[in-house]
């Protein structure tokens, strides 16, 4: 099997560029990012504080994830209902990196994440895809920017989607908030693996960071940064 890991803060655009890859090499694309933002939701939705450690223990032992692919596309059902549509706002961002802090959540994700990768050829991006979910993947990419670069990405991928009510600063405190608690948490942290690329997509486009991951896979160059 084919497994590609892409990790990075938030904004660095390791969705969107992970979907192009995996649309070049015509294997299957995973946000596991979409899935902490589901158990995020599915605590909102039943009152439960994203911080409280206990609750959020209690409530993912009976969550019901599954993910299909439509069209080339991802999407993820909870509970038996899609829900692929309403897990991208600011409340559920934050809810996501609170709930991801805690290791009873991140063995429930991780254990559907190398099934999945176990059962097909997959590009998958998150924060600890190269150095915890998938040690051994094929290849391993760590794509980071500047905070003003990832703030203004997702501000504007926000406003794109119809989320207007929100200011760039606010996205900005967010980015920051989830970069802190990515970063600090005890367990699988974010982190570059030592065997990744690490590209700095600040001031690229994403077409260019797909040229350097695909040129990178072709030779076989899964160490070092670029630029």
């Amino acid at each position: 099997m084919i497994n590609i890991a892409i990790d990075g803060p938030a904004g660095a655009g390791k969705s969107t560029v992970a979907k192009a890859i995996s649309k070049e090499l015509g294997i299957i694309y995973l946000d596991t990012g979409a899935m902490y933002r589901t158990v995020a939701l599915k605590a909102i939705r039943s009152g439960i504080d994203t911080g409280d450690k206990e609750a959020i223990e209690s409530m993912v032992n009976d969550i019901d994830i599954r993910i299909e692919y439509k069209d080339n596309e991802q999407r993820i059902y909870l509970d038996g209902s899609d829900v692929t549509g309403f897990i991208r706002t600011p409340e559920v961002s934050v809810g996501a990196s609170d709930v991801a802090v805690i290791p009873a959540v991140r063995r429930k994700m991780v254990e559907l994440q190398r099934k999945i990768a176990k059962e097909n050829d997959v590009v998958m991006d998150g924060r600890d895809i190269g150095t915890y979910v998938l040690p051994d993947a094929s290849y391993k990419f760590f794509l980071t920017a500047s905070l003003d670069e990832r703030a203004k990405r997702r501000f504007n991928e926000m406003n794109a989607n119809g989320m207007t009510g929100v200011s760039l600063e606010e996205v900005k405190k967010d980015i920051e908030y989830r970069d802190k608690n990515d970063s600090s948490r005890s367990f699988a942290p974010l982190a570059k693996a030592p065997d990744a690329l690490e590209i700095d997509t600040t001031g690229i486009s994403p077409e260019e960071v797909v040229r350097i991951i695909m040129n990178s896979i072709k030779n076989r160059k899964t160490v070092g940064a670029a630029k």
